[in-house]
């Protein structure tokens, strides 16, 4: 490759000082290159002025370069770059000028001019940029604007020649102009104004904001609204845009929708939502009644055995209130199954465990989300299990500890309820069949949850794991809106 020197002498009418300059700026060209993290030229100006010659180059340490080979050498013409020439001609620096670089790249460029000693511009500094994905960008907006200028003539046009719209169109088309008066209304349009009092008549020629009775939001500077108007027992959702011609705002369109249906079904939903919310809070009601009255009775009986059958009894039924207090409460077909074991645990523990024994309940493990019908069948299975616990679990242990763990995977659904006592043995449940409360829970996992029940017991305490699929109902949750 030819030196700045032999270039500038073979090419150039610089002298051997004015050389001597390019070469000294040419010395900090990769410093500046690093910094700006652009490719940067310097081109000196040739007898011919409408070109320069590019004497040195750098590029960025870090980062790519638009160069795939050397420009040194090469000529710079005025109608690739033509802010290299203003800036050797006039002396001026030139910044954010487009050009096209010797391998036809579209660049910007940022020009300063190098002087000699006396003033005179012998060179110039040049930082380049690929601006090609900027360029397409702009294309790609200006085509836009274009066609949709060119749509809006066209949907103006069609609008204006009366009866070329189509009468089955489901939406209502009206037109305006640009003082926002009705210029034309298709037929679907006319019949939906004359649902809340216009007359044909009335409606071509009318400002758009009587049409409306004044309810219509004001376009504005968008140009473009979508809203939902009520008026009378009529609901219509409204879509607005403007209409441009030459860049000059002409009027506009409205295409206008009756959902007075849609609306009243939705209403019908709430309704019906809100039925449903108080039938279970009256069951919840009726429940709670249902479990005071046992919890008279059981008061009294003298019997402990009656007295325990009455408890059983009550705790099942609180169970059942629980999840119809949520549904209630929330209104939804689905279960957060985790408060529901807080309160079965915390109920059963506060109505169960003798004054003198301290039972320390801990749930963990995953969120779990299940349809009410699982959520009911579950939290009499935990209510079994945690009130064998509480009542066989410990003996004469003052302190006890249970432990009931949710698992979510898959389509699978797992609970364990495990505690630190004696073991079905020592608490004289060795005759597993003859357990009404375990007999309970197998029947209702494996004929009402489809699962199967898993019981591991030595003197070290107890541990019941449960496992059935959830696929179903998780389904169900997932199709809600």
């Amino acid at each position: 490759m030819a030196s700045i020197m032999e270039l500038c002498r073979k090419y150039t009418l610089l002298s051997i000082e004015e050389t001597q300059t390019i070469q000294e700026m040419a010395d900090h060209l990769q410093l500046f290159a690093d910094v700006s993290e652009s490719d940067v030229f310097i081109d000196c100006p040739l007898p011919d002025k409408g070109m320069a010659l590019v004497v040195a180059e750098a590029r960025p340490s870090k980062g790519s370069s638009l160069y795939k080979t050397s420009v040194v050498g090469q000529y710079a013409f005025v109608q690739n770059e033509p802010a290299v020439m203003f800036c050797l001609l006039s002396g001026q620096s030139v910044i954010g000028s487009r050009g096209i670089s010797q391998e036809q790249i579209a660049i910007q460029q940022n020009v300063v001019p190098i002087r000699s000693r006396t003033g005179q511009v012998i060179g110039a500094l040049i930082m380049e940029k690929d601006i090609t994905e900027k360029l397409e960008q702009e294309k790609n907006v200006t085509r836009l604007m274009e066609t949709t200028e060119q749509l809006s003539e066209t949907l103006l046009s069609v609008a204006m020649s009366q009866g070329s719209m189509q009468s089955l169109m489901h939406e209502g088309v009206i037109v305006f102009d640009d003082k926002e008066r009705v210029t034309y209304t298709n037929p679907r349009a006319l019949d939906m104004l004359k649902e809340i009092g216009h007359t044909a008549e009335a409606a071509n020629g009318s400002l758009i904001t009587q049409l409306f009775y004044g309810k219509l939001t004001v376009l504005g500077r968008s140009g473009l609204i979508q809203q939902e108007l009520q008026i009378g027992h009529v609901t219509f959702e409204l879509k607005a845009m403007s209409i441009y011609r030459e860049q000059r705002e002409v009027g506009g369109i409205i295409l206008l929708r009756d959902i007075s249906d849609m609306k009243e079904k939705e209403k019908q939903l709430v309704i019906k939502s809100a039925v449903i919310k108080e039938i279970h809070h009256r069951v919840k009601n009726n429940l709670q009644t249902v479990s005071s009255l046992l919890r008279l009775q059981m008061r009294r009986t003298k019997h402990e055995e009656v007295v325990r059958v009455y408890r059983d009894s009550i705790n099942r039924i609180n169970s059942i209130a629980v999840i119809h207090e949520m549904l209630a409460f929330e209104g939804l077909e689905t279960i957060h199954f985790n408060e529901v074991v807080d309160r079965i645990i915390k109920n059963i523990i506060s109505s169960s465990s003798k004054p003198d024994q301290t039972i320390v309940p801990v749930i963990s493990g995953d969120e779990l989300i299940l349809q009410s019908d699982a959520a009911t069948t579950l939290a009499l299975v935990v209510n079994e299990l945690v009130q064998n616990c509480v009542l066989h679990a410990f003996g004469e242990r003052r302190t006890g500890h249970i432990e009931v763990s949710l698992q979510h995977q898959d389509n699978f659904a797992r609970v364990r309820v495990s505690d630190n006592g004696i073991g079905f043995k020592a608490a004289n449940h060795s005759e597993r069949k003859g357990h009404l409360g375990l007999k309970i829970t197998e029947t209702l996992v494996e004929e009402n949850l489809g699962g199967v029940l898993d019981i591991m017991t030595d003197e070290r305490g107890t541990e019941v794991q449960l496992t059935f699929p959830i696929a179903r109902s998780q389904s169900k949750e997932d199709e809600m809106p």
